[in-house]
């Protein structure tokens, strides 16, 4: 028997449910209301816990749900992610190109939010949140090749777009 501790094993998931949640409804309260939810469901299927392999796939799925059902409730009308907190350690020579440097940030984000739902969830969870192909395809219910497939669609996207907007702009 596993032997899972709420405040050890889940809590520290809120950070990941939370970014998992904003890349899904692109809208930040209802990011923190999944999360909520999803806790309370994980907390009220406590019973449950040791039939299941990880927690932590368990409770992202949860999630993900959630937040494809709000979606679909709210009829897919968010706005943007709105400014993300850009890392400046990297400090440009002129302001010029720190200007440069956060319209091109802001644009691919722009190109993450357009992609298609299950593309953009596995590369959140691939490239933002490192996880396997393997978790991947287990939080999504999809199979690992389907895993492979998405993310590479997705950067492919993203970099065609981008080539655009740096040849002509948008």
């Amino acid at each position: 028997m596993k032997n899972i501790s709420f405040r050890n094993d889940v809590l520290p998931l809120k950070n990941i449910l939370y970014r998992l949640a904003l890349r899904i409804t692109l809208n930040r309260a209802e990011a923190e209301d999944i999360v909520q939810d999803t806790l309370i469901k994980v907390w009220n299927n406590r019973d449950k816990w040791d039939k299941i392999e990880s927690i932590e796939a368990y409770s992202l799925t949860i999630a993900r749900n959630l937040a494809l059902d709000r979606n679909k409730k709210m009829g897919n009308n968010n706005p943007s992610i709105d400014e993300e907190q850009v890392d400046n350690t990297d400090h440009a020579s002129n302001p010029y190109d720190e200007i440069d440097r956060k319209e091109k940030v802001n644009i691919i984000k722009k190109l993450v939010n357009e992609l298609p739902e299950k593309q953009r969830s596995c590369m959140q969870l691939r490239d933002f949140e490192g996880k396997s192909y393997k978790e991947i395809a287990e939080i999504l219910a999809i199979t690992e090749e389907q895993v492979k497939v998405n993310i590479f669609r997705a950067r492919q996207a993203i970099k065609k777009r981008f080539q655009e907007f740096d040849k002509y702009g948008l």
